[in-house]
């Protein structure tokens, strides 16, 4: 079937060829993309360990201790779809840059926090940051590394920080809240980033402006809608689906995003081009990278709950159980990287959710409050391989077949699926964990009664999950036609 010039399935690779740069460079450059990623990834994860001890410091209620937490993911995925066209507009380096230092100036506020709004605004601004530079990093893998086994390789070492990272930042944020304060976790990133900082400018291509105003009407929609949405879904983890907040959030949210939607069909120079949703095979990555994201912080969630309040892990123990995942993720999206050229992007779309799936559904199997670690490990194994196998695919078939000049929004489509689909499993799952362990626990209120009730809640987390990841498998069985390689084909060619 032709393509038309303008579908951005057609305009595969469509940017010009690159001028061949040295490998040395091109390492350079992945290792500053790499470290930003990592730091961003880490943030979303590493304080949640430290909130116990937050806790304790600055006199946080239960209720607010959320917020440490929330703070970051409603910036963070309210503004990733307006921090990814900036880098298209005004240069993906420069807004890269510009995201790294809000992000590392935020940090290094917030590790000095002597309050709670204190350190629930620098959590925010973190979040801004975040949002600016996540999907300008993801951009310049696409427009600095030729395609093929450059940019392969390149997106692998992305999978594994993207993926991996967030795992890590359990394991981080307990040995540093354990060996030194909870401070520390957010001091620890801006040596790194200031070292991007540095290099950046050395070793990564500036991308230069493009002509154009930026499209309020539809940023203003997008981030308020974007923003409530994620809101409105951890609310409803924290309270209730039926609570005011979360339902008026979820409703204001849908209404702004369909507003969104009608302003950028209408619009001269939209925030974000329908065209870019267009594309039959990159639609579908985009919604299974969502529901891979309900799976993997789902699971993620209620697996650090089972290992420290049932299995009695600290803060240590427990952030190094999640090794196995995290070097799961790490060797498989390594092997992928290496191999997408060879084998196209159906195999790893189809087969990864498939075998994150089976993980999931056997930890609802394995966990028990008489349970121990080694009965978990072989499933933690599993999940991770199967995210590895299929993050490297998804990403390549989401941003390598888009126009030059829409790489930045392509991108912040890939974080905020992830980002979502993170929203949406705590918000499902914690549904379901809680509702059936309110309904186990009756009105036996003995220690060995509630551990095994709360422990069937989280094994219906599980379950869901687990379904859920296999539902992501049948809709790349189903979506993701043909067999396209991980190197798009030239502007104008046929698919």
């Amino acid at each position: 079937m032709s393509t038309t010039p303008g579908s951005t399935e057609a305009t595969a690779g469509a940017s010009p060829p690159a001028a061949p740069e040295e490998p040395r460079k091109l390492g350079l450059a992945l290792m500053v993309i790499a470290a930003a990623t990592l730091l961003i990834m880490l943030d979303a994860s590493i304080v949640n360990v430290a909130l116990p001890t937050i806790q304790a410091s600055l006199g946080f209620s239960t209720e607010n201790l959320e917020w440490v937490v929330t703070a970051y993911s409603v910036a963070f995925g309210g503004l990733l779809l307006l921090g990814g066209r900036t880098g298209d507009l005004f240069g993906r380096r420069r807004m890269f840059m510009v995201g790294i230092a809000v992000f590392t100036l935020a940090s290094f506020a917030g590790g000095f926090a002597m309050n709670q709004p204190w350190l629930i605004a620098a959590r925010a601004v973190q979040g801004v940051g975040a949002a600016i530079a996540a999907p300008t990093a993801l951009a310049l893998i696409a427009t600095t590394f030729p395609e093929g086994a450059p940019r392969n390789k390149a997106m692998g070492v992305y999978a594994i920080v993207s993926s991996g990272g967030a795992v890590l930042g359990f394991i981080l944020g307990g040995v540093l809240t354990d060996i030194a304060t909870w401070r520390s976790v957010l001091f620890v990133v801006v040596p790194i980033g200031i070292l991007v900082l540095l290099a950046a400018p050395k070793v990564l291509p500036e991308s230069g402006h493009r002509a154009g105003k930026l499209d309020l009407p539809g940023a203003i929609t997008a981030t308020a809608g974007m923003a409530l949405l994620v809101y409105g879904l951890i609310e409803a983890s924290a309270t209730s689906w039926s609570d005011a907040r979360t339902w008026v959030s979820l409703v204001a949210a849908v209404v702004l995003l369909v507003a969104f939607l009608v302003i950028e069909s209408k619009v001269a120079a939209p925030l974000l081009p329908l065209r870019v949703l267009a594309g039959h095979n990159r639609s579908a990555a985009y919604a299974i990278t969502l529901t891979i994201g309900v799976g993997l912080f789902g699971v993620t969630f209620f697996l650090t709950l089972f290992l420290q309040k049932i299995l009695g892990f600290g803060a240590i123990e427990a952030g190094l159980a999640f090794l196995p995942i995290a070097v799961a993720i790490g060797f498989m999206a390594s092997t992928m990287g290496r191999l997408a050229a060879k084998i196209g992007i159906r195999i790893g779309v189809i087969t990864g959710p498939l075998v994150a799936g089976i993980g999931a559904l056997l930890l609802w199997l394995t966990t028990s409050a008489e349970g121990n670690y080694g009965w978990v490990v072989g499933p933690m194994i599993l999940l991770g391989c199967g995210i590895g196998i299929a993050i490297v695919p998804l990403t390549l078939t989401a941003i390598t077949s888009v126009q030059p000049m829409e790489a930045g929004i392509a991108s912040a489509l890939v974080s905020a699926s992830q980002q979502v689909g993170g929203a949406i499993g705590l918000a499902v799952l914690g549904t379901v964990a809680i509702t059936t362990t309110r309904d186990r626990i009756g009105g036996d209120l003995s220690p060995a009664h509630v551990a095994d009730a709360t422990v069937a809640g989280y094994q219906n987390a599980f379950l869901v999950a687990g379904c859920v990841l296999v539902a992501a498998f049948v809709l790349g069985l189903v979506a993701v036609k043909g067999k396209p390689k991980a190197k798009a084909p030239a502007a104008g060619a046929t698919s």
